[in-house]
């Protein structure tokens, strides 16, 4: 009982636990076994840390309401299945006081909006260049060196600077190392741009790493500094970072959305029950046209085949129709969709045992280039949501979680267009080995279209 007292003052540094909330903490945490004590420990000292404290005195109600978060935590999480609706995504802002990602609105950022402000634009290349820095910094790369260890070459450490370390420079300086977004303010130059500051850049004499290079995008660029430019020998997407790493810094807080607070990964369950059925199976398919008469054919010949041993899901992406139809589009899509009942209907194994997910393309109802897309109106799949309870239309993009297991579904002819928008395109000319969703950590990497300003 000692030991858990001097646990929980050690834990919340700068809080202090009242008598009575400490004698609450250590009746509930004696009623845990030792070896998931510690554990439990950490998730209710997190979960303190997240409210808003009136005072640095932690009275009993507080931690109250942390147990009590705790434990719909662990109920919640042991939902199988889940889509993520793109509107319904959990916000994290990067404090970088407190260095810990902490909910958007407890922070005092406003809701989201498709309409949104100059400050909305602001603050989405701050958020995500302040992402990338506390991500970057912690690679082995720019991480400081341990004081009194042998240095040799291949350990040899970075360290970035702001652009305004260069701009308040009037003497060269070499071998620079600078994270920023690439941007074009001018046309035909190209600059580098971070919450300091905004500098020229040289590519003449870049070398380009694997990748498509588009405005707006943010980078690492390497070279040196003279008479107001930045001249640039290297040139790439700032490092990765496993999400087993990531865990192991901020906890196991869900950042991908669904159920409870904490990330599926870390539901034993889940894993459990993960394990125990192997062969689920999901079934993904793409530019379904439905009025298509040889597709609806392929439809049948699939869900067929599929009958005796029904997948978990199907995921049908647009576009649903194979060319616009004016002023019909609707009603069309309306009938092939009642079509497509029908069809499904006929196998009742699937209709009782899959899932089937519906994720609108860019030719499909909704805001043309607007992303993300709004799921297909409820007028319109009205039929098949009616007879087929488990069909359910959502975002694009959108995110589903199956047991440990977080996918991200995204409908967009996304290579085409950043070919087209890109800085320089692959020499190699092998666009597949140029993806760089994970370092960007963004679906799209495209300039913005600003139109006009909502006041």
């Amino acid at each position: 009982m000692m030991k858990c007292k001097n646990n929980l003052h050690e834990g919340i540094h700068v809080p202090v636990a009242k008598i009575e909330a400490s004698k609450y903490l250590v009746d509930v945490l004696n009623l845990i076994n030792e070896v998931q004590r510690e554990d439990c420990l950490d998730k209710i000292i997190e979960s303190v840390q997240k409210q808003q404290l009136s005072s640095t005195l932690i009275d009993r109600s507080v931690c109250e309401q942390a147990v009590q978060e705790c434990n719909t935590d662990q109920d919640e999480s042991d939902d199988v299945f889940g889509v993520i609706d793109a509107f319904a995504v959990p916000r994290f802002t990067y404090v970088t006081d407190r260095k810990k990602f902490i909910e958007s609105d407890t922070v005092g950022i406003p809701p989201p909006c498709l309409h949104g402000t100059a400050a909305d634009k602001n603050r989405l290349f701050t958020n995500k260049y302040t992402m990338l820095l506390q991500r970057t910094q912690r690679h082995d790369l720019f991480t400081p060196p341990v004081i009194g260890a042998q240095m040799d070459e291949s350990s040899k450490k970075f360290q970035l600077k702001p652009i305004e370390y260069l701009l308040g420079s009037t003497a060269k300086l070499g071998e620079i190392i600078v994270l920023g977004m690439l941007t074009q303010l001018k046309e035909g130059k190209w600059y580098l741009e971070d919450p300091t500051g905004v500098v020229q850049i040289d590519l003449s004499e870049a070398n380009f790493q694997n990748g498509l290079f588009t405005e707006n995008c943010f980078v690492l660029a390497e070279g040196w500094y003279e008479d107001k430019i930045f001249h640039i020998n290297a040139f790439g997407f700032p490092p990765p970072e496993p999400a087993k790493t990531t865990r192991s810094y901020f906890g196991n807080i869900n950042f991908f959305g669904g159920f409870g607070n904490q990330c599926a990964k870390a539901s034993s369950k889940l894993r459990q029950i993960e394990q125990d059925n192997e062969d689920a199976m999901f079934v993904f398919l793409s530019d379904v046209w439905l009025d298509q008469v040889k597709v609806m054919e392929k439809l049948r010949i699939l869900f067929a085949g599929y009958a005796d041993f029904p997948p978990t899901c199907f995921i049908l992406c647009g576009n649903f129709l194979s060319s616009h139809q004016g002023s019909q589009h609707v009603k069309i899509m309306k009938e092939c969709f009642h079509n497509l009942t029908e069809l499904i209907c006929e196998f009742p194994t699937l209709v009782e045992s899959s899932r089937f997910i519906f994720v609108p393309g860019p030719q499909d109802p909704g805001p043309m280039t607007i992303l993300p897309r709004p799921p297909i109106p409820n007028s319109v799949t009205e039929d098949i949501r009616k007879k087929i309870p488990s069909a359910q239309f959502t975002s694009n993009p959108c995110r589903i979680q199956y047991c440990t297991q977080e996918i991200v579904v995204f409908r967009e002819d996304i290579v085409t267009k950043m070919c087209r928008n890109c800085v320089k395109f692959p020499e190699d000319g092998e666009v597949p080995s140029h993806v760089n969703i994970i370092c960007e950590v963004e679906l799209i990497l495209l300039g913005l279209k600003i139109l006009n300003w909502i006041d």
